[in-house]
């Protein structure tokens, strides 16, 4: 069947949409977290909302975008594609009106049961950090349902081609909360003052992002309504579709989300600031698999739903090459210029030189992991345009279970080191596993290097969790081209960036972190694209071209 006109097909320019708006995004997501490090620093304050964020985190992504990228969107797409628009509308309509119904139970458990579930979050928190930790999830989870709906309105826009707004309109989320932040500095808020006005900012920045997705579903498709009748029936086969697949998405998501929740109540047992030091590390971490990889997936992903078999192998390729030449680069920016990047981001207000050495160590042990995570994010999307869910389920639990047993193993000992005045340091007479005293946890007034223990299994299970899933694509679209293949090519210039890099960073380590960060990046950048290209990796010349173009059309104005 011929696909509708009114449905356009994603390519590159798709990706660049989504890349744009994930990019302003995410910048305003950096300022957030500049100024949230500026006000709460990695204090008690900064843990107990870090930890409260992770209750509205868990259940957005549990049924929010990543599960609808398995379930909803490739059914929704196909039906869109073949002109049944009436049919999709149906099986659109009553996905949102069973989330709402889902999402408001879940708020109400949320907010009734915030005590037991902080002290599920955060075993090693007591006292007034617990209490704060209780009274921000029962904020924060107020605003849940309307970051749902968010995820299903990008849904169906990205469906009918539209890709810019729903990444860019998270800008409206963050800039709310960012608000709350600049009026914190200038009335010098108390940082429990602070933390409570930032759980209220997400709420409404929630309400903004929401509010302005609903307004263009409405104008792209008025049909749509919620409606639960329809998901619930059993007797239309596009909605049994969902349903089939909703399930082991559900799952896997749930597994992925358990690993954030793992690495939460572990970090709640090291030293004060290791919960914040890994949420900042987290921010950074996620930019470039945001920008690079889900970009990509995620303009691709309808395409790849409406794809023959040999179209979407020779898609996932194309995808996994372009995301990988970009996420290289950014590997070695993350494991050889961390400290200065982390310093110029963060390093001022109450977050101090010590603060950004421990936040770089936990990024680069992420680092390590990221090309493989970024890899991993195509290898699943494949699989979901081929209807496989319960597959990257599977796998995800997998990678869940070895990065929290090593990172178990880790965290202990290298939460006995310490950064002081620039130093590594180690506390000795405590052991070297098991949770230090609640004494030194708390009152230690230098940072503590045990998140680096959870971010090294992290990026450890991700290379197994590549591995498995190359090999479950490999096999079902008979294709033989793997992880080697993609990221053999960018050796060279990866080399030639590390060299680079440390070059410059040592040649301008004199300079401030906010001027030696940018100086290393161009150049480290410039030197991995011009060896690349001269090596014949075609997006390299792709990148150059577009840089070409871009130039000409500056100059011509």
């Amino acid at each position: 069947m011929a696909m509708d006109p009114r449905v356009r097909p994603s390519g590159a320019r798709a990706s660049t949409a989504v890349a744009g708006g994930i990019l302003l995004s995410r910048l305003a997501g950096l300022l957030r977290e500049s100024l949230l490090r500026s006000v709460l620093a990695l204090g008690p304050a900064a843990d107990a909302l870090a930890a409260a964020l992770r209750i509205p985190n868990l259940l957005q992504n549990l049924l929010g975008e990543g599960s609808l990228s398995a379930s909803f969107i490739p059914v929704y797409s196909r039906l869109l594609g073949q002109g049944r628009r009436e049919e999709a509308g149906r099986v659109a309509a009553a996905v949102a009106g069973l989330l709402t119904a889902v999402t408001g139970l879940l708020v109400v458990v949320a907010m009734v049961a915030a005590r037991p579930l902080a002290t599920v979050l955060a075993p090693g928190f007591d006292g007034r950090r617990l209490d704060l930790t209780v009274d921000l999830i029962r904020i924060t989870t107020a605003g849940l349902g309307l970051l749902v709906l968010s995820a299903w309105c990008l849904g169906v826009l990205n469906s009918h081609g539209r890709f810019f707004l729903p990444y860019v309109a998270p800008v409206l989320w963050n800039v709310a909360q960012i608000a709350v932040l600049v009026t914190a500095l200038v009335g010098d808020w108390s940082p429990s003052r602070a933390a409570t006005g930032l759980a209220w900012g997400l709420v409404a920045g929630g309400a903004l992002q929401f509010g302005v997705q609903a307004v263009a579903v409405r104008r792209l498709a008025p049909e749509l309504r919620p409606w639960i009748g329809r998901t619930l029936g059993r007797h239309d086969r596009s909605a049994a579709d969902v349903r089939r697949r909703f399930g082991p998405a559900v799952l896997g998501r749930g597994v992925l989300q358990l690993s954030g929740y793992l690495d939460l109540m572990l970090a709640s047992l090291l030293a004060t600031g290791a919960v914040a030091g890994l949420l900042s590390a987290q921010m950074l971490y996620g930019l470039p698999v945001a920008l690079f990889a889900t970009s990509v997936a995620a303009a691709s992903l309808p395409e790849m739903s409406r794809s023959t078999p040999s179209e979407l192998a020779a898609t996932s390729l194309l995808a996994r090459r372009r995301t990988a030449f970009f996420v290289a680069f950014s590997t070695v920016a993350f494991l050889v210029l961390g400290e200065p990047i982390v310093g110029a981001l963060f390093g001022w207000g109450a977050f101090d030189g010590d603060d950004a050495r421990a936040v770089a160590l936990v990024l680069g042990a992420y680092a390590i992991g990221l090309p493989a995570t970024a890899s991993s994010r195509i290898h699943q999307n494949t699989l979901f345009a081929m209807g496989d869910t319960a597959g990257p389920a599977r796998i995800a639990a997998a990678r869940v279970g070895l990065a929290s047993v090593v990172g178990l193993i880790l965290m202990f000992p290298l939460d006995r080191v310490t950064v002081h005045a620039g130093d590594l340091l180690t506390i000795g007479d405590h052991g070297w596993f098991g949770p230090l005293g609640q004494g030194i946890r708390s009152g230690s007034p230098d940072p503590h290097l045990g998140a680096v223990g959870l971010a090294l299994g992290s990026a450890m299970a991700a290379w197994i969790e590549l591995l498995l899933l190359a090999r479950r694509t490999r096999g079902a679209l008979g294709v033989t081209s793997g992880p080697s293949s993609v990221m053999g090519p960018l050796v060279s210039p990866v080399a030639a960036a590390v060299v680079a890099a440390v070059t410059v960073h040592w040649l301008t380590n004199s300079l401030p972190d906010v001027a030696t960060a940018p100086i290393s990046l161009v150049t480290a950048g410039t030197v991995y694209v011009t060896v690349a290209a001269a090596i014949g990796v075609s997006e390299a010349h792709d990148l150059l071209d577009a840089l070409r173009a871009t130039a000409r059309q500056l100059l011509r104005r």
